[in-house]
């Protein structure tokens, strides 16, 4: 188990332990009572942890709700009746046809006086005729046949990985959602208590200038940084609005993240040793869209098997009863028949080769897909290694940033104090400081997803993935009480 500095949700009241510092120092100003008492309740307050919505949870209702894999599944169970399909074509084929004929004819067997000629007709011109037929046809012989059922079990696989490729696809999209809600609820929170901190310097500032012991310049300065603040807080709120809504597209339900900011640094626990990035990548085989390009190969090669089994013959037995009922004794009739056929092709045009050959260009074009499938899944299992250690080493050096940040807000305070710095130089420190902060923030939400996209990569991403993601984001927001 890595275990690298993490926040803890006290920003609050780290804010408030930086401005009682800067709110008391200036001892020749007369302190805003106001100030002063919202500053004081701001102290006594306790930043409570906020449970996180179960993201397993929120996979389980997209699973349900979302349009796109709803789609996908009944796609699966239309191919399915591939299967049926073509085992209809090895049995028996069984037809009935039947039939009512009136008919008036005239010629020299129905009229023969007409032709002049003197004897009784042989036949009636008219004629009601009645007759139906059954038919039953059984392929004993057909190569064709019996490999197309190799091509509709290979379709419904494919399928069905298909299927998994999309269910894969929303768990990253619902993860992404997630976290970015979770990072913009953090930053939100960090920003409305960077605000509240600068409202008060800004109350500050006012009172000293209006008193003559401060100046229009700091004034003006700490308004600034308060109307930033204000701006930024605005497009963190947008941010998570929108992961929000992403989140309902999805699930069908609007989960609550609280705008509760991570305060002090205490241990963030990520997800343990990465391990040998060889090992990852010889379990690329595993990745879900590598496996669904070998399946798409396995549907080229037995579509080429079955137009190959077009140079073979066919063999049916063929049997059929019929019976005729007239006017005509002639036509009446009442038939049994049974043979068996043998259809042998010789020359079709051309058309058996080219759709051999065309169908051997889509197995080699199957094969590159293979290929390029599992160079990508290389490839992204790399990248997010990559990035995973990276964020590891930029969380431990926007740690000690964090902590530097911190103890020049600490001098800068200070200075100010004793009057060798300006309010500007305590804004400064303090902006940084904030920055330092989100950044810490951001880099965690950005491992988590580095995280789940390296599981995916090697097609490995369950229900326990998603809740040590979750223990993750978890221990970014654990409460903690800030001493005073």
């Amino acid at each position: 188990m890595i275990r690298t500095p993490r926040f803890a949700l006290s920003a609050l009241a780290l804010t408030i332990a930086l401005l009682n510092q800067s709110a008391f120092a200036q001892s020749d100003m007369p302190a805003d009572q106001q100030a002063l008492a919202e500053l004081e309740a701001l102290a006594n307050s306790e930043t409570a942890s906020q449970a996180l919505p179960s993201l397993p949870d929120l996979f389980s209702r997209a699973l349900r709700h979302d349009a796109d894999l709803s789609r996908q599944r009944y796609e699966l169970d239309a191919t399915r009746e591939e299967v049926p399909m073509a085992r209809s074509q090895l049995l028996p084929q069984v037809s009935a046809s039947g039939g009512y004929l009136w008919q008036d004819s005239t010629n020299i067997q129905t009229s023969p006086d007409e032709f002049g000629l003197d004897q009784p007709a042989q036949r009636p011109g008219e004629i009601d005729e009645t007759y139906y037929q059954v038919q039953l046809r059984q392929p004993l012989f057909s190569l064709e046949r019996w490999r197309k059922m190799d091509v509709a079990s290979a379709q419904v696989s494919s399928a069905e990985l298909q299927l998994a490729v999309v269910e894969q696809e929303l768990a990253l999209q619902v993860s992404e959602a997630y976290i970015k809600a979770y990072l913009a609820s953090q930053r939100l929170g960090l920003l409305e208590s960077q605000q509240d901190s600068l409202e008060l310097q800004v109350r500050q500032a006012s009172r000293a200038f209006d008193l003559g012991v401060g100046n229009r310049v700091d004034l003006l300065e700490a308004q600034s940084r308060y109307d930033q603040a204000v701006s930024d807080a605005v497009e963190a709120e947008n941010e998570l609005d929108n992961a929000l809504s992403e989140l309902e597209r999805l699930t069908g339900v609007t989960p609550s993240f609280q705008s509760s900011a991570p305060g002090e640094l205490t241990t963030v626990t990520l997800n343990g040793d990465i391990g040998n990035p060889d090992e990852w990548i010889s379990r690329t085989g595993q990745n879900l869209k590598v496996l669904l390009a070998q399946q798409e190969q396995q549907v080229a090669q037995a579509n080429t098997s079955v137009r190959r089994s077009g140079y073979y013959p066919e063999i049916n037995l063929n049997l059929s009863y019929s019976d005729r009922v007239s006017d005509d004794e002639l036509r009446e009739s009442e038939d049994y028949r049974a043979g068996v056929e043998l259809s042998v092709p010789i020359y079709r045009g051309g058309y058996t080769n080219a759709s051999v050959r065309q169908a051997e260009k889509r197995i080699e074009a199957s094969l590159a897909a293979v290929d390029n499938e599992r160079n990508l899944a290389i490839q992204e299992v790399r990248k997010r290694i990559r990035a995973l250690n990276g964020g590891e080493r930029r969380l431990q050096a926007l740690n000690q940033s964090i902590e530097s940040s911190q103890l020049f807000l600490d001098a800068a305070e200070r200075g100010e104090q004793l009057g060798l710095r300006d309010l500007v130089d305590v804004l400064d420190a303090r902006a940084s400081l904030y920055d330092q902060r989100i950044k810490y923030v951001d880099t965690v939400g950005n491992y988590a997803l580095d995280m789940i996209s390296l599981h995916i990569a090697v097609g490995s991403l369950e229900s326990d993935d998603l809740n040590r993601i979750m223990s993750l984001l978890a221990s970014l927001s654990t409460s903690s009480q800030v001493a005073r």
